[in-house]
């Protein structure tokens, strides 16, 4: 095998690599060799972690719309063979569902394996891991590539075999049950139109086998056919051009609903009848008004990003808006632990559209979150009402800016920390500048009316060397003068890249 640096395909809890050429100066490094490797290596840690011999363990493995998905798909599949580990193929697939297939009455398999790369380029891809608790965390996968490293695998005295499921089918009966209970009928969504852009992805099963089953009208639907060069947008509901086309298409149809999935549907954005985007904070507030009828003075998790008018939203409707860091795992592993200290919160979401929801396991699902809002929908249509209404006290930033700084330092982790901390530092001595309690990440800083109105948040990125900053303001000019305030600091900083912080401040 060609020499693999491991540690590079770790991303957080999730493996990501380059899986074809195509790109200029991004060589191969998630080949059929290495993911065969890191499938072994996770059998015989899941053989560890269950106590049982890799000959009784069955493992279900999905696969997105990626070009590579078969090909990799296949050599996990022989990887958990080679060590005993018996193999459901379930061919195209969701991230939730390969989860669901845990939990699922009629089932019994020790671990699951989704190959993805989420909304990343046609070239990328990468590895999704999942016990019956949950996904796998951090140090799960950093113990996995390090088996994958150590290599010499035994070959198992009988190899484990490999059988095929149509999982997706179950899952979305699982869904349609679900809205159908909830609901209090067999077809609570007739009478309305509503539409899906899965761009290609993994998504376009929610026309077929969720919404026409409870009787939707789906016409205008658009991208549904699985295409891994994405030929018509990126499928990401933080993408302009993405939700620009879900936008257009509701229109177009005179729609009650868009719906729009990223690539392996753990995330999904919405548009209202009026053509008004529901994604980052306001899909945040539309969950939360749900749930905070469901579940009076729940506490709300979000990433760090989030605007100040969502909060003055959550807690207007009696909710407790804990802000915390950035990365989906991020915030559901704060939501477990408020839970298990007994604080009740039945969320946790980032404005990426990743919610994960205490009533499902926790699990980032955008289906199940679409879900959620189509069971009000059918409630609202009662009552005359819809689900635009849940959301019309939102206040929303007049203005919103998000500049990404490269820091050119080799150590950036280190270089940007030391500028975080020191920006800490300095903002305590600068008048007019209000640190915000509580933060959990990087450093948050609000301005009154007439010094900006609004607030600043500098972090460093999970896993690049980034230092993005975000910038909101409730008055005209405010981001350019809330930028001028904290341009002459970042200056000063000869490894940073700030050069889109001048330009605006200068424009």
């Amino acid at each position: 095998m060609a020499s693999i640096d491991w540690k590079k395909l770790q991303n957080g809890s999730d493996i990501r690599g380059v899986a074809l050429e195509g790109i200029e100066g991004q060589p191969v490094n998630l080949t059929e060799e290495a993911v065969e490797t890191i499938a072994k290596a996770f059998g015989v840690w899941l053989s560890k972690k269950t106590g049982k011999e890799a000959g009784s363990l069955k493992v279900a493995i999905g696969r997105d719309s990626r070009i590579s998905g078969p090909s990799l798909l296949a050599a996990a599949a022989r990887g958990l063979c080679a060590v005993g580990v018996s193999v459901t193929d379930c061919g195209l697939a969701s991230t939730p569902a390969m989860f669901m297939s845990l939990v699922t009455d009629g089932f019994s398999f020790d671990g699951s394996m989704m190959i993805t790369a989420s909304h990343l380029p046609f070239n990328r891809n990468g590895m999704k891991f999942f016990v019956e608790s949950g996904g796998l965390e951090k140090g799960d996968i950093a113990a996995i590539l390090e088996l994958a490293g150590q290599g010499g695998f035994p070959a198992a005295q009988t190899a484990g075999n490999v059988e095929r499921c149509d999982f997706i089918s179950v899952y979305a009966a699982g869904l349609v049950e679900k809205i159908r209970a909830a609901a209090g009928s067999e077809r609570p969504l007739d009478g309305f139109h509503i539409i899906v852009d899965a761009g290609n992805g993994g998504g376009g099963f929610f026309v077929d086998k969720v919404l026409a089953p409870l009787g939707a009208d789906t016409a205008g639907s658009q991208f549904l056919e699985p295409d891994g060069t994405f030929p018509n947008h990126i499928p990401n509901p933080e993408d302009e051009e993405a939700m620009e086309s879900i936008r257009a298409a509701v229109i177009a149809n005179q729609a009650d609903l868009g719906i729009i999935f990223d690539t392996d549907v753990d995330r999904a954005g919405a548009v209202d009848k009026n053509g008004r985007e529901i994604n980052r904070n306001r899909i945040i507030a539309l969950i939360s008004a749900i749930l905070l009828q469901e579940h009076p003075g729940t506490a709300i998790v979000t990433d760090s990003i989030t605007s100040s008018g969502l909060k003055a939203f959550i807690e207007g409707k009696g909710g407790i808006h804990h802000r915390f860091k950035r990365g989906y795992k991020n915030v559901i592993n704060e939501a477990v632990r408020l839970n298990r200290e007994g604080t009740d919160c039945q969320v946790a979401i980032e404005t990426s559209g990743h919610g994960a929801l205490k009533e499902n396991y926790f699990l980032d699902d955008g289906a199940y979150l679409i879900a959620k809002i189509l069971i009000q929908m059918a409630r609202l249509k009662k009552e005359g009402k819809t689900i635009d209404g849940l959301i019309a006290d939102l206040q929303e930033p007049l203005e919103a800016k998000e500049l990404r700084m490269k820091i050119l330092a080799e150590d950036f982790q280190d270089y940007g920390g030391r500028l975080i901390e020191a920006l800490g530092e300095y903002a305590k001595g600068q008048p007019g500048w209000q640190i915000e309690p509580n933060n959990y990440e990087g450093i948050r800083v609000r301005f009154d009316k007439g010094e900006g109105d609004g607030w600043f948040l500098l972090r460093l990125s999970l896993h690049d060397p980034i230092i993005p900053l975000n910038i909101e303001s409730n008055t005209q000019g405010g981001v350019k003068q809330i930028a001028g305030k904290l341009y002459p600091f970042v200056a000063a900083y000869e490894q940073l890249d700030s050069a889109c912080l001048k330009e605006e401040v200068q424009g």
